[in-house]
């Protein structure tokens, strides 16, 4: 009775294991961690809220003095058809300096109170200015010496068509415990942008982690109003099965002894690849990793 009863726990216990689930090679596969889930909720809002990045219509560089606005072609600035009249007002640019001017009877607000002119504070503010002029708000950003318009629509064509977000499975091996590696003095990285600029990032240090018995190291930067460290990094699946430029990634700060967590499951795909009227980083070439990482955001599926 005792080895019957052995031997019944025992072929129960091959059946569940055998009831789990493998990836394309044989390997169990991990549930992932609930919040996992609620990451990619997170991200999805970025992209299709109300001010997610599938709301861009425009991106306007201003020149010096007045730029006219308005659905009308002849404008510098031309703004959606149907959406607003052919001419709403002028961007009037001094130096670095931005101030809108509405045209006689053009409905325009900020924060909700009816504006004749203001002067917009760029992105480069904590609080930036968005103007509201019928159904599209506009910012203004600066790019190192350009300055420019971004315009966004509730209605784009890429938000009410948007065809979703695919990721590779959940893998706790591409979940990496490593170690940080600050600066010893105030350094900055300037890199390139998608536009044909480059912008400039504070580098508070490295982070290094060990793959395959090989010793990594991915430069870390800071970004205004980001508590987490932030990665732009490529891998050899950069246009096959993810974004061609590569991927994004926040890393939280380090412990007390200097470890930190990477994980390559929560990478995602950059801006760009769901506007063109994004000016993404381009990740450093130090930050090019030689093998593949099937973690993280897949190409997305109507990439400009």
């Amino acid at each position: 009775m005792k080895y019957a009863l052995l031997s019944l726990i025992l072929f129960l216990a091959l059946v569940l294991a055998g009831c789990k689930s493998n990836d394309a090679v044989g390997r169990p596969v991990s549930e992932p961690p609930a919040d996992w889930f609620a990451w990619q909720a997170k991200r999805r809002e970025s992209l299709v809220g109300p001010n997610g990045w599938t709301t861009l219509t425009g991106l306007h560089w201003l020149e010096e003095g007045p730029n006219s606005a308005g659905s009308g072609p002849a404008n510098p600035v031309v703004l959606p058809r149907d959406r607003v009249a052919a001419t709403v007002g002028s961007f009037v640019r001094t130096g670095r300096s931005v101030r809108f001017e509405a045209a006689p009877g053009v409905p325009a607000t900020v924060g909700g109170k009816p504006v004749h002119a203001v002067e917009m504070q760029s992105d480069a503010a904590l609080d930036p200015t968005v103007l509201q002029i019928g159904p599209l708000s506009i910012i203004v950003l600066k790019r190192g010496e350009r300055i420019a318009l971004r315009v966004r629509d509730p209605e784009a064509p890429t938000r009410t068509h948007f065809q979703g977000l695919k990721y590779f499975p959940y893998d706790p091996e591409w979940r990496i415990d490593g170690r940080f590696e600050p600066s010893p003095e105030t350094k900055t990285i300037r890199v390139q942008d998608m536009i044909g600029g480059t912008e400039e990032f504070v580098v508070p240090g490295t982070l290094v982690f060990t793959r395959a018995g090989v010793e990594h190291r991915l430069v870390a930067v800071e970004e205004p109003g980001e508590e987490d460290y932030f990665v732009m990094f490529r891998d050899r699946t950069a246009g096959t099965s993810t974004y061609p430029t590569g991927r994004f990634l926040y890393v939280a700060r380090p412990d007390a002894s200097g470890r930190v967590t990477i994980d390559f499951n929560r990478a995602y795909t950059p801006p760009c690849g769901f506007t063109s009227f994004a000016t993404c980083p381009l990740p450093p070439r130090e930050n090019w990793m030689p093998f593949e990482i099937r973690a993280g955001e897949q190409m997305p599926a109507d990439h400009p």
